[in-house]
């Protein structure tokens, strides 16, 4: 009760003299203090909306054009042409003002009319110029003048620091692509993958669907595209994430690892001390509107907007996804128990030795899980329809609605795992399996998978996380996740004993136990949903590895691109593992463009596919070679495609909506939105390499993270090429499926990298036999 007692500001009893009245001054600064930050937080977005209300001008040059306007008239010359004598004429205060007050008056409206126009036409100029993608297909080194200019431009029209959001009025709106087009790209890509007879009839069906129902569909789709910001990412958030009604684990949200061969500390609560902290630190940077490092060109940050305080809740027919302001706190789970963890203290960030004596003090608390407490989470890891049902029922008032909204509105999800998990012990490789498993699904109730993201601590200090896809893709939250890491290595780092840096506010109230009421029917229901997703887990297999014989350094000596490197050999891998090709996947960011998301590089191409079917023919190595730099150009021109808005892909998806829309079925588009993508592949771009010390700390290399198997029979790829001498590859498959062995694949994938790598230089071959 000490707790309850400190948090009233004044009591008061009533005596035969009177009331007593007695004042808690440490309560009521608290609560001065609390206060002061939230209005300094108003007054900063207030700010911010103006300063970005106005990009590329700033609010100060409001003040140069009504100065460089009185100039004008105290000259004698009118620069209105006669407009601020109309607007004098019609001053509904004329009566009560004198003659220079009304000049005045009317200057005054004049030149803010006029600052705004310029405002606008600055806006559209600078859209016109974002708009401009030729760029990225210009060779490097050979730089035409056009690109030239337009570079010179752009510096000129966004030469005041932008804010994080400065960009998006002037960003343009993605294009939709002509039919014609994208049935050709359409057709071009699946040529490889099908016989002669099934290319002829996917040939006729195109056709068909382009001189009959696909021009309806074209209006209707520009048609939203002159209404909304976006015509793909509304559907795509809620037909490809919120209306799926299976589990998000394993199936939908991804994971991040920690560094490789170092551990920063491994006392628990300390490592969380200074993750949790990172975290709020990088949110401080996101409402303040700080630009974000690491972006070269302006790309869209809505996607940052949901970052923290969002959770998805389910629904019986779709998932919502609910963002709140600041939360001050965030939701721990710790053996089968969930706590509230303040994180501020009138209107102040904990220190990082703070939150780890918090942290700490939730670490030696024994009580116990309250009945049907310990499992609760895998409501989050089954079947969503179930899970909508018993929030409904049981989770709508009372102690239960309160304790998930303190969970739902919390700023993310920290879990205190138990075990211990990184690259470590006798087998290496198999702990690293391990590791990625756990981060995935973990033990399919220890995780808030509903959480835009949740970090889970190891005993032994490692570290990772658990995101949530709907909200945004994966480089939003791997910027998050090198920030955090670096952050916590490098700026906040540790005392020599392994404890976090700061000092303890001994009277910090502990952490909030939430209480639960868990009727039978939810701990049923509870059973089942962790029945299913245990199966899920169960079934994949996942295997991480760090190729470390080579890395981007060696390949762009050899002038090809690193990503369209891997790609090819991933390709080749595939095709020695089943001995045939299949539709691959590789995701390409659209955020060029406002509101963009992803794109889909169909990177199982005709060129790429010619080239491993010669290779593994045994063909000469000079044609080989010429067949492997034309694949490797194709795939950088298809990536490039998909990046300007030229995709294949998310078109075909929109045009299916609105055939669903309107009620008319389509052969083609049917077909098409059903083919199986047996190689699901995704790059971990590495955004911030200046916080990553690696000639003076090369062991503080991140793995990355991945995701589970997009096909029950294919395969997920994920990889990052972390400095100039290693890249790390993250495989999943499923054990059910027969023909996929994720171990078995990666060794596909080394040698086919070390054959690509030969065949471009010979030396190389050698070069390893004597190193080894």
């Amino acid at each position: 009760m000490a707790e309850a007692h400190q948090a009233v500001a004044f009591q008061f009893t009533i005596t035969p003299e009177g009331i007593d009245l007695h004042l808690s001054y440490q309560a009521l600064s608290q609560i001065y203090l609390s206060g002061l930050r939230s209005w300094k937080k108003r007054i900063s977005r207030i700010k911010n909306r103006i300063i970005k209300g106005v990009y590329p001008a700033s609010p100060s040059s409001w003040l140069f054009v009504v100065i460089a306007i009185l100039a004008t008239m105290y000259m004698q010359s009118d620069p209105s042409m006669g407009l601020i004598a109309k607007i004098r004429e019609h001053l509904p205060l004329s009566l009560s003002l004198s003659a220079q007050g009304q000049t005045v008056l009317s200057v005054l409206l004049f030149s803010t009319l006029l600052w705004l126009s310029l405002i606008l036409a600055l806006r559209f100029c600078l859209k016109l110029l974002l708009s401009y993608h030729r760029w990225m297909f210009e060779l490097h080194g050979r730089i035409s003048t056009k690109t030239k200019v337009w570079a010179t431009l752009v510096r000129l029209l966004s030469s005041r620091k932008p804010l994080l959001y400065s960009y998006q009025t002037s960003l343009p709106h993605l294009p939709v692509p002509s039919i014609k087009d994208t049935l050709e790209r359409y057709l071009e890509s699946v040529k490889p993958l099908l016989d002669v007879d099934g290319f002829q009839r996917m040939t006729r069906l195109a056709a068909e669907f382009e001189k009959s129902l696909g021009n309806r569909l074209q209006k209707y789709l520009k048609l939203k595209a002159l209404w909304a910001t976006n015509y793909v990412s509304d559907w795509w958030e809620e037909y490809v994430y919120l209306r799926s009604r299976s589990p998000i684990m394993v199936n939908s949200n991804y994971y991040g690892m920690d560094f490789l061969y170092v551990t920063p500390t491994s006392t628990q609560a300390a490592r969380a001390g200074n993750t949790i902290t990172a975290l709020f630190l990088y949110r401080r940077k996101v409402n303040r509107e700080d630009r974000i490092p690491g972006t070269v060109i302006p790309l869209c940050a809505a996607q940052c907007e949901r970052m923290f305080n969002t959770t998805r809740t389910p629904g019986e027919e779709t998932d919502v996804l609910q963002h709140w302001q600041d939360s001050e706190f965030v939701a721990v789970y710790h053996r089968g128990r969930y706590f509230r963890l303040w994180v501020y203290r009138a209107g102040r960030l904990l220190s990082p030795r703070e939150i780890q004596y918090q942290i700490q003090r939730i670490l030696d608390d024994p009580s116990p899980p309250s009945p049907g407490e310990d499992k609760l989470g895998a409501l989050t890891a089954g079947n969503r329809t179930p899970w909508a049902q018993m929030r409904k029922q049981f989770f709508s008032s009372g102690v239960n609605k309160r304790s998930l909204d303190c969970i739902e509105k919390a700023a993310f999800f920290v879990t205190l795992d138990d075990q211990e998990e990184g690259m470590m012990g006798e087998n290496p490789s198999v702990n690293l399996d391990r590791y990625a498993k756990s981060l995935l699904h973990g033990k399919c109730y220890d995780r808030w998978f509903d959480k835009s993201f949740s970090v889970v601590v190891y005993k032994n200090g490692k570290n990772g996380l658990n995101a949530e896809h709907s909200w945004a893709d994966a480089p939003i939250v791997a910027h998050l996740w090198e920030f955090t890491l670096a952050t916590d290595a490098f700026h906040l780092g540790y005392t020599a004993d392994g404890n976090c840096k700061g000092e303890i506010e001994h009277s910090l109230p502990p952490p909030q136990r939430l209480s639960w009421d868990i009727p039978l029917q939810v701990q049923m229901q509870v059973s089942e949903s962790l029945a299913v997703a245990q199966a899920l887990a169960d079934d994949v297999d996942c295997h991480v590895f760090p190729f470390r014989e080579f890395g981007k350094g060696r390949i762009k000596k050899m002038k090809l691109s690193p990503d369209s490197f891997v790609q090819l050999a991933l390709q080749l891998a595939y095709y020695r593992d089943r001995g045939t090709f299949c539709l691959t996947y590789e995701a390409s960011m659209t955020r060029l463009f406002r509101e963009g998301r992803t794109e889909t590089v169909r990177s199982s191409s005709n060129e790429s596919c010619a080239f491993v079917l010669a290779l593994e023919a045994g063909e000469d190595r000079e044609h080989c070679h010429k067949l492997l730099r034309k694949a490797a150009e194709k795939h950088q021109n298809l990536y490039r495609l998909a990046m300007t808005g030229s995709g294949i892909d998310r078109h075909l998806f929109c045009l299916y909506v609105v055939s669903k829309y309107l009620g008319v079925e389509s052969p083609f588009l049917k077909e098409v939105l059903s083919e199986p993508w047996r190689l699901s592949t995704s790059q971990t771009p590495v955004q911030q390499m200046e916080l990553f010390d690696l000639v003076n700390h090369p062991e503080f290399i991140s793995l990355g993270g991945g995701f589970g198997p997009v096909a029950d029979d294919g395969y997920g790829v994920s990889y990052i090429i972390m400095g100039e001498e290693m890249i790390n590859f993250h495989v999943s498959c499923k054990h059910s499926c027969t023909e996929t062995d994720s171990h078995k694949f990666g060794s596909q994938i080394s040698q086919a990298m070390m054959d690509l790598m030969t065949l471009l230089n010979p030396d190389f071959k050698e070069a390893t036999k004597t190193g080894s």
